[in-house]
């Protein structure tokens, strides 16, 4: 399996994306203050989880799973600070949040795989 074909890759993905054409609008103050950390935190998902299947070993794999788990998280409080601070809309806010929780179910499981088979992709 490609890396492009993971459906959890793909979706954390979009999700950078969409972070990042929702924060650069923004003005100075605000994409140098949360919009820097949220970009980050929105863009480290899909590269832990990058980063983890190029490692060929499941126990690396699964550390940077973990990591990107991490990140998620810290993307859906990034965003949840957007929107108490009126940067983006509740309409947004729902959106992006649906897809975090959405990624994180399906992150949560790919994890619970990692290891089973010999692949080092689970």
């Amino acid at each position: 399996m490609k890396l492009e074909e993971l459906h959890i890759y793909q979706m954390a993905m979009t999700l950078g994306e969409e972070v990042w054409k929702l924060t650069e609008t923004w003005n100075y103050y605000i994409k140098d203050t949360i919009g820097k950390q949220l970009v980050r935190a929105a863009d480290s998902v899909a590269a832990n989880i990058a980063e983890g299947f190029g490692r060929y070993h499941y126990k690396e794999n699964l550390n940077f799973c973990f990591y990107s788990r991490g990140s998620l998280k810290e993307t859906s409080t990034w965003l949840t600070k957007a929107k108490n601070r009126n940067l983006i809309s509740i309409e947004k806010f729902e959106e992006l949040n649906q897809l975090c929780e959405s990624l994180s179910v399906k992150l949560n499981n790919y994890i619970k795989t990692i290891g089973k088979t010999n692949s080092s992709q689970g």
